[in-house]
């Protein structure tokens, strides 16, 4: 049965063959957009989770602030300090701490051989290299024990060996910071740089030598990843940790601050997904617009072919058989039209390759760019939807076919 229909549906596309190749093209066009639709809300879903990454996803940063709320007997205006004490208190009350660094950072005058810039100088541990989610490109990154000697080395960033050195080696280069001479042991591969941030024009320093810049009594930040991903209570508990730790309003907002990249993930997750099902909803338009041109192809044939149908009635052939034929010569031409319309899909996507996104807005952003990459759930919903316009396409010409009076279609002229 199922190679009779299909053999039948072979016999009335080729007996059409104008009109059936400029539906499969309809068809075709319509999954093509849908395709590279969906592939393109992913490739951009992709973008910003390579972006988040760049600064690390979870990831926590802690700024003392002043308070607005009077709390403990403490009067409101009261600025927070923070010191090596509260590392401790925050990696013991919080478990889901994973790495914790304090951060001293100084805007100092780097010099090397004749040339000389003020650049960013950071004094932390030597976990920030996997709190701040660096690589390198030379050399390697300071150590516990460069930690405990309190060594005089530093890992520099990309843009700072550029204006240093331009096209030498810095590795085991002295430089000066402050007047004070600093071994080159390591170079970072450049993050992706908005603006005009200069997150690459850095020097990192072990935090027991930052003293020999500055007074490191008091921390100017802390930084700490973790394991969990409920955010919100990690926020929390640092909150109400060091509440009553300083005294302080647990509500009040000013007093700490705390920057909370999962939040800006699933912000920006929630944009990509919207604009998935955007692009999915106006791709499945675009599909149906195909869909409509098939309904009325098919409308047509059941028009052309009325007396044939009689003549199949009058041999035998019941409703469902007459329905199914015209359904299979609908879904026929869906595949078909689906299949080239995959291939173009595909053709389209390695052609295109990369699309300008972070990189008009950022330096080393290439990372950040969309890319038209068609992974399998996008093909599935591709089909599913494909099917679906497939089957509602086909069956409002069937229906009409099978209910067609067989005296009346015989004297169909």
């Amino acid at each position: 049965m199922l190679q009779d229909l299909l053999q039948e549906s072979y016999d009335a596309m080729r007996h059409n063959r104008r009109r059936t190749a400029l539906t499969m093209l309809g068809m075709a066009w319509g999954i093509a957009t849908v395709v590279m639709l969906l592939s393109y809300g992913d490739g951009f879903g992709n973008a910003i989770t390579n972006i988040m990454a760049n600064f690390g996803t979870k990831l926590m940063i802690v700024v003392p602030g002043r308070s607005t709320m009077q709390a403990g007997g403490q009067k409101a205006g009261v600025p927070l300090h923070f010191t090596l004490d509260d590392i401790e208190l925050l990696s013991t009350n919080i478990p889901q701490i994973t790495h914790i660094t304090p951060s001293c950072n100084k805007t100092a005058t780097v010099q090397y051989d004749t040339r000389s810039y003020s650049m960013n100088v950071n004094g932390e541990y030597p976990n920030t290299f996997l709190i701040r989610a660096l690589s390198l490109t030379q050399g390697r990154f300071y150590n516990p024990e460069d930690q405990i000697q309190r060594a005089r080395v530093a890992v520099i960033g990309s843009d700072t060996k550029d204006k240093l050195f331009s096209g030498r080696s810095a590795l085991g280069e002295h430089i000066r910071v402050d007047g004070v001479s600093f071994e080159v042991v390591g170079v970072l591969a450049p993050k992706m740089q908005p603006g005009d941030d200069n997150i690459n024009r850095v020097i990192y320093v072990p935090f027991t030598t930052m003293s020999d810049l500055k007074d490191t009594h008091y921390l100017d930040t802390i930084w700490f990843d973790y394991e969990t991903n409920d955010y919100e209570r990690i926020e929390q508990s640092v909150r109400y940790t060091m509440a009553q730790q300083h005294r302080f309003n647990p509500a009040d907002r000013r007093a700490l601050l705390v920057f909370n990249l999962m939040e800006q993930v699933k912000h920006f997750e929630t944009i990509a997904i919207g604009l998935k099902i955007l692009l999915g909803f106006i791709g499945t338009l675009t599909l149906g617009i195909g869909g409509v041109g098939l309904m009325n192809i098919m409308l047509v044939s059941v028009t052309q072919r009325t007396r044939e149908i009689g003549i199949e009635k009058a041999l035998g052939a019941r409703r469902r058989h007459i329905f199914f034929q015209f359904l299979a010569e609908a879904l026929t031409i869906t595949f078909l039209g689906g299949l080239f319309g995959i291939i173009l899909a595909y053709v389209v996507s390695l052609s295109v390759g990369r699309l300008t996104l972070y990189s008009a807005m950022a330096k080393h952003a290439e990372g950040g760019d969309i890319r038209l990459v068609i992974n399998p759930i996008t093909l599935i919903v591709a089909i599913i939807i494909l099917t679906a316009v497939g089957l509602i396409s086909g069956m409002v010409p069937a229906i009409r076919a099978s209910r067609l009076d067989p005296i009346e279609a015989l004297r169909y002229e």
